[in-house]
């Protein structure tokens, strides 16, 4: 009888063990029962003027944010060595041992193959890939285990865990800045393509009559038309082309802001800008959706924040040429704002 109770208690025991192992990782973590989630993880967001570090539980706290200067010199070959000498730096302040850490995500502004390696060289960060910045970065971490994944990609996979899209399994995030990011995740997972160019929405073909070009050397893509640089190209436009009808806007240093803020105040001429901006865009979104079918769309970046003006049109233009059943996908502001790439980027050290 003794000897049958230890080994009730025996039992009890390891199955108290197990249970705590699973309660440790994050939800949906694909690690196995007998493998205990590291206490902490680092998610890097790097720009071509600043690298923006969080340090969070894996859980998905963020515990604490801060900046550092991008080196862009020389090719950017320092840029490593100062993210590598940012991380070490706080863990030595924190006192957190590397076994204690379970890696570091990093989102960066360009394509990216097998959550590694950098193909071509990213433009606004002074000539600075073509590497495996997975390696790279890892050996000069001591070995810390380190995963890559392109900026917007990465926003978008940090608003499905922690922001706007949380609970989902597929959305789409597009980042409506100087110019237009895109990420795409469905079933948890990026879609990073097959040559690391998955997402590149602003890059959609929507005008095949356009004769300027697009930064990225092609002509008519959405960037040109539905990014905050792109609203200003075709509101300076339209008042050219309409040199007798009123506008607030006439005359004066605008920028895409403006030009909602004009809409959103009665200016025929501002609201026909932001009319034909969400049409071309909702076009955009629709072809997205009968492509991939996700349970919501997220718009992110500086002009999102025009609000209901940017919004209520774009809803309404995306139903007319949505596909039927994708008709009511929702359109939603993101809410992680600038902390949505490092969000994502531990994402990508957590596990799905």
């Amino acid at each position: 009888m003794h000897e049958k109770l230890l080994r009730l208690c025996f039992f009890a025991e390891r199955c108290v063990i197990l249970e705590v192992n699973k309660i440790r990782q994050p939800p949906g973590c694909s690690k196995g029962v007998n493998e205990i989630m590291k206490e902490y993880a680092f998610g890097i967001d790097l720009g071509g003027t600043t690298a923006k570090i969080g340090l969070f539980t894996t859980a998905g706290a963020l515990l604490e944010k801060w900046e550092v200067p991008t080196d862009t010199s020389n090719a950017g070959e320092h840029i490593l060595e100062n993210l590598a000498a940012a991380i070490m730096g706080k863990m030595q302040e924190k006192a957190i041992p590397a076994e204690q850490v379970e890696g570091v995500g990093i989102g960066v502004p360009g394509p990216v193959l097998d959550s590694s390696v950098v193909p071509i060289v990213c433009a606004n960060l002074g000539g600075w890939g073509q590497r495996n910045v997975s390696a790279q970065l890892s050996g000069l971490l001591d070995g810390l285990k380190v995963l890559v994944g392109n900026d917007a990609n990465v926003a978008a996979l940090g608003e499905i865990w922690m922001g706007a899209a949380k609970g989902c399994r597929s959305a789409v995030m597009v980042t409506l800045g100087t110019g237009v990011g895109g990420g795409v995740i469905v079933n948890g997972k990026v879609i990073d393509g097959s040559h690391g160019a998955g997402g590149e929405i602003g890059h959609i073909t929507v005008n095949r009559h356009e004769t300027a070009a697009c930064g990225c050397g092609k002509h008519g893509c959405l960037e040109q038309y539905s990014s905050a640089t792109g609203v200003v190209r075709c509101m300076k436009k339209l008042l050219d082309e309409n040199p007798d009808t009123p506008c607030s806007l006439r005359g004066t240093d605008f920028a895409a802001k403006d030009v909602f803020d004009a809409a959103r105040s009665g200016d025929a001429l501002a609201a026909r800008e932001v009319d034909e901006m969400t049409d071309t865009l909702g076009m955009a979104l629709a072809n997205v959706a009968n492509t991939v079918d996700p349970e919501m769309f997220m718009i992110g970046g500086g002009v999102s924040r025009a609000g209901d003006v940017l919004f209520a049109p774009l809803r309404e233009h995306f139903k007319v040429y949505a596909f039927k059943s994708c008709r009511e996908t929702p359109i939603v502001p993101a809410i992680l704002g600038n902390d949505a790439g490092i969000y994502g980027s531990v994402r990508l050290i957590v596990g799905e």
